[in-house]
């Protein structure tokens, strides 16, 4: 894990160093489609989760009994 760490550290130097008119470029082309893939994936797994519920149960509830109707 230390050697994500250090590699992350030397990426981020990198583009810290970068003049400012390089960084906007470099990080749009790399954050945003990362961002997009990222909400992709949650949106599909949240569609997922939706069709398929973990606690679907097979018995029916029973429904609820009809008020009495009174004579007026």
């Amino acid at each position: 894990m230390d050697w994500l760490v250090q590699w992350w550290d030397g990426v981020e130097l990198w583009v810290v160093q970068l003049p400012v008119a390089v960084q906007f470029p470099v990080v749009m082309v790399v954050v945003l489609p990362l961002c997009l893939g990222v909400a992709r994936l949650i949106d599909r797994v949240a569609d997922w989760g939706a069709k398929n519920p973990a606690s679907v149960s097979d018995v029916e509830p029973e429904p609820e009994p009809e008020p009495e109707k009174v004579a007026a």
